[in-house]
């Protein structure tokens, strides 16, 4: 088979390339050879590839740039798709859509499943719910929801805590946002499996487990063997951030459950196993 992945210089998209690249023909493509908000190289790339999958990876994730600017993320995150999505129109390939758990409001105790109704609250979550559905227009797609992301390849938020740690500087996170973490690896492995069943549809991938971002950061440093005196939970609302962030948004994985596939491990294993890696 054979992927073409945008956005292959990011965190997520380093991930895809590495693991689809163990059993698959895999095309590597970041802004320079494919600039998704430029149609015609995007649909000519793709018919030179002549790809069975594109896997679109790229996108503005900040919630506060998209929120600042939200005509770019617009451009980036849903006219960006829209161009990906035409392209495998007129060569006949399926798309992989990476999306994420801020299409959920946030609001409810209970953890989201795939059926459940997006209602996203923010710029960033309203321009990827749109990417979605532009791509659920294809006969052969797969949206993969993912969230809090961590692993090889690029500066992540588990990389700044231990950093900051190792320095006796503060970090400070939100102590009153509970989601999943993903081990950006792990998901692609998850991901590589899904698509090579031909079962398309909506997924939630992530390693398992709910945690608190204020959580996970301390946990990265007391894994490394660091003081977590430094380490400062603090509610979201008094961070100052523009956007504003969901309280609750832990999804479930019924969909990998139901279709019989293997779910990632743990998030304290996934994330051990990142730091001893590193």
């Amino acid at each position: 088979m054979k992927v073409a992945v945008t956005g292959a210089t990011g965190l997520f998209g380093y991930a895809l390339v590495r693991v689809f690249g163990e059993r698959h023909d895999v095309v590597p493509l970041g802004r320079a050879e494919a600039d998704i908000t430029d149609a015609y190289p995007v649909r000519s790339g793709l018919e030179r590839l002549l790809a069975d999958v594109g896997i679109r990876s790229a996108a503005i994730r900040d919630l506060d740039i998209s929120d600042e600017n939200p005509a770019e993320a617009f451009r980036v995150n849903v006219h960006g798709t829209r161009n990906v999505v035409g392209a495998a129109q007129s060569t006949g390939a399926a798309v992989a859509y990476i999306s994420t758990d801020a299409v959920f409001d946030g609001q409810r105790e209970l953890p989201y499943d795939e059926t459940d109704v997006p209602i996203p609250p923010t710029v960033y979550g309203r321009t990827k719910l749109r990417g979605e559905q532009i791509t659920a227009q294809l006969p052969r797609y797969w949206i993969f929801r993912v969230s809090v992301l961590f692993g090889p390849g690029k500066i992540n938020m588990v990389d700044k805590v231990l950093e900051a740690a190792s320095y006796s500087r503060e970090y400070v996170a939100p102590s009153d946002q509970v989601a999943n973490a993903t081990y950006t690896l792990d998901a692609a492995v998850t991901i590589r499996d899904v698509i090579e069943s031909g079962r398309c549809g909506t997924y939630h991938v992530a390693n398992q487990g709910a945690v608190s971002r204020s959580e996970l950061a301390r946990r990265a440093a007391e894994i490394a063997g660091l003081d977590t005196v430094k380490v400062i939970g603090m509610p979201s609302a008094q961070m100052g951030r523009r956007a504003q962030r969901p309280k609750q948004s832990v999804m479930l994985l019924r969909a990998l459950k139901e279709g019989g596939f293997a779910l990632p491990r743990p998030w304290p294993e996934a994330l051990e196993a990142y730091i001893r890696s590193r």
